[in-house]
């Protein structure tokens, strides 16, 4: 009885391909599908090339349409959702039917350089512009308000002096790729006990 999730990424997709190569052979953990919002994500490539099933589901679709998707989780029997880079809010109706079984990360020491329109290089930018001594991952719940989920996991990384937005972001992608899928992992095992134990 695998823990089936499924992975939402709206840029890259770099999170995703790692997170999918890590849970390749995995005895009970299996990535079903994925979902973007974005028909030009270079995540669509990353899932083709990886074999993966890709969705793609508009903004309009995923806000005003949310019993279709729903359905979709529903008939893939997903369990875990894992946000990767994905900048819409996921409707309140999805999280209502997945307490505790939404998970994001955000590259940057919530609750600072969070909320809407920071993600990305944004946050960054913003890290070096304040002058900051850390940076770092929160992986987090998803509630519904943006980046305010109850924190799961945080690693800090130093912001050095001669840092630039390229190099402080490749040292917290370091620690994303890292520690995301030992929470994934967490997570999934405990879905994956608590399954058996129903099922005993």
């Amino acid at each position: 009885m695998p823990v089936n999730i499924s992975i939402w990424a709206s840029g890259s997709g770099t999170n995703a391909e790692n997170i999918i190569l890590k849970f390749k052979n995995h005895p009970f953990i299996k990535i079903k599908f994925l979902v973007t919002n974005n028909p030009n994500a270079g995540v669509i490539k990353r899932a083709e090339n990886l074999k993966k099933t890709i969705h793609i589901i508009p903004k309009n679709i995923l806000l005003e349409k949310t019993d279709r998707v729903l359905e979709l989780l529903q008939q893939e029997e997903i369990d875990l959702i894992v946000l990767a880079g994905f900048l819409i809010q996921v409707p309140e109706k999805i999280i209502q039917q997945y307490p505790n079984r939404i998970i994001n990360i955000h590259p940057a020491l919530l609750p600072k350089y969070g909320g809407k329109g920071f993600y990305g290089d944004r946050v960054h930018k913003a890290v070096l512009e304040n002058k900051e001594q850390y940076s770092g991952i929160t992986i987090h719940y998803v509630n519904e308000k943006y980046d305010e989920g109850e924190i799961i996991l945080q690693v800090k990384c130093p912001v050095n002096p001669d840092d630039t937005i390229e190099t402080l972001a490749q040292r917290v992608h370091q620690l994303e790729y890292e520690y995301y899928p030992q929470v994934i992992e967490k997570i999934a095992t405990q879905i994956y006990e608590q399954k058996h134990k129903n099922n005993a």
